[in-house]
């Protein structure tokens, strides 16, 4: 007789939980645009929401700590002149955001420790590039100030936010709408999923997809596809009878997927979210009222299903905290925060533990807030591994770091090589006899100037000694 034997897990009690009632943002009017953006992106300070917002975009910064009912005159992160459609904190400055817009351009804010008394109009860089709207931002996981961006154009940019210029433009690569875009874990490759049914895999800095995988799932609604920290692939999508799938795929044969799952019928696209320090994925529906989740293994079948977090309101978008963010010392694995139509609610995921020490096989060393390599050694080909921290005493957030935008002065350009028609103070090879020659001009030209306004002031003067004498 056959014993079924259950698989272990440290994991497998995972267990989700609303916070209290006065632990929730309340009143909060969370945008209704029609876009698969998860609309929230939370950080050790802040949560940030898309919202409504008469006359342009807009999105609110709330710190962490503000709960309760929000004062319906909080100041706005207000500046696009259309709907704000993504938004993404920055993984190496707790107080810088960028945000996407339906007016075409990506926006990059600081925002302030203190909540300010007035709306933030001023962004500290504006990047213009994409023709249609803006949809998919990301920042680099490794390298400083370098940011994606994906637009209804076909086109994706990245970009250096500390002067403002465009690194790279993968301009052939898309032939129709891009619905997402996603990092590995050094920044080397991108994963994009398209309309075109097509998951390209792309070495941005060679300008090139490396593989391809046509129609990973049957269906036309919608795919999405992230990374797995070993560099595996996972994809949620829908069948030919509009079921609800997920698949992981190894690169090393992209043709069949290692693992397949079918789940249920529903219209949500499935939003995944990864934590890489103990690979499971959650999965988040929009207009769905739960969050199933799952651990990636080496080991067949891959993919095991852990459990389903349910509740009876839908969700309008999902949040993900980063793991320096999490209380460690209440075992808390993950915090969601779903967005309702009128509020947001965390869900903290916990590890039922007995013990109060802290939990080293839960907390592995984590990305940290530094970033690993700058702009321009990313780009010139150089990779690097996150710098890890580890989460034993907690963290602390960073206080304010001001980005510090330095645009390229096109006056600093050389002037190209070759002939000159006119001598300038810029040639270091004028001599210096021609110097004086031209200074001398300058000189007399100052006397002259000054002669004739001398002579206009006087004929001015006759003219009203004139004019009173005939009055």
């Amino acid at each position: 007789m056959s014993r079924r034997v259950v698989r272990q897990s440290k994991f497998r009690h995972v267990f989700g939980q609303p916070v209290k009632a006065d632990q929730m943002y309340e009143d909060i009017r969370v945008s209704k645009v029609t876009c698969d953006s998860s609309f929230c992106a939370v950080n050790p300070k802040f949560v940030a929401i898309i919202v409504e917002s008469g006359g342009g975009g807009a999105f609110i910064v709330l710190p962490l700590a503000k709960t309760g009912r929000v004062d319906k005159n909080h100041p706005l992160v207000t500046g696009h002149t259309a709907p704000v459609l993504d938004i993404d904190w920055c993984p190496h400055n707790d107080n810088v955001i960028a945000s996407a817009s339906e007016d075409t351009t990506v926006m990059v804010w600081q925002i302030p420790d203190y909540v300010p008394m007035r709306n933030i109009t001023e962004p500290v860089v504006t990047l213009e590039g994409h023709s249609k709207r803006v949809s998919i931002i990301s920042w680099h996981p490794t390298a400083r100030n370098v940011l994606l961006s994906a637009g209804c154009d076909n086109l994706v940019i990245l970009w250096n936010v500390g002067t403002g210029e465009m690194l790279l433009a993968l301009d052939d690569m898309h032939t129709d709408l891009i619905y997402n875009v996603g990092w590995n874990r050094n920044g080397s490759l991108l994963v994009t999923t398209c309309k075109d049914k097509k998951v390209r895999i792309i070495d941005p800095r060679k300008q090139q997809v490396v593989a391809e995988k046509d129609k990973p799932h049957d269906g036309v609604r919608p795919i999405r596809a992230i990374f797995m920290a070993d560099g595996k692939i996972f994809t949620t999508g829908f069948s030919k009878m509009s079921e609800r799938q997920l698949a992981l795929w190894d690169l090393n044969n992209f043709e069949e997927p290692i693992a397949l799952q079918e789940m249920d019928t529903s219209n949500g696209v499935l939003l995944p979210f990864y934590d890489a320090d103990s690979n499971i994925v959650y999965l988040c529906g929009k207009g769905d009222s739960s969050i199933r989740y799952f651990e990636i293994t080496d080991e067949a079948p891959y993919v095991h299903y852990l459990n389903t977090y349910s509740s009876k309101e839908p969700q309008r978008g999902m949040g993900f905290m980063p793991k320096r963010g999490l209380d460690v010392s209440k075992c808390e694995i993950a915090r969601f925060f779903k967005l309702h139509e009128r509020k947001c609610e965390p869900i903290v995921m916990t590890v039922p533990r007995k013990s109060d020490l802290f939990q080293d096989d839960l907390y592995p060393d984590t990305p940290g807030p530094e970033p690993a390599l700058e702009a321009d050694e990313w780009l010139s080909g150089k990779d690097a591994e996150p710098i890890l921290i580890s989460l034993r005493d907690g963290y602390v957030p960073i206080k304010n770091r001001e980005l510090k935008v330095v645009k390229k002065n096109i006056l600093d350009n050389k002037p190209p090589p070759g002939p000159r028609r006119s001598h300038s103070g810029c040639d270091p090879n004028v001599s210096q006899p021609a110097l004086q020659e031209v200074l001398e001009e300058i000189r007399a030209l100052k006397e002259t100037v000054q002669a004739h306004e001398k002579r206009i002031s006087d004929l001015e003067n006759k003219l009203c000694q004139f004019t009173n004498g005939t009055d």
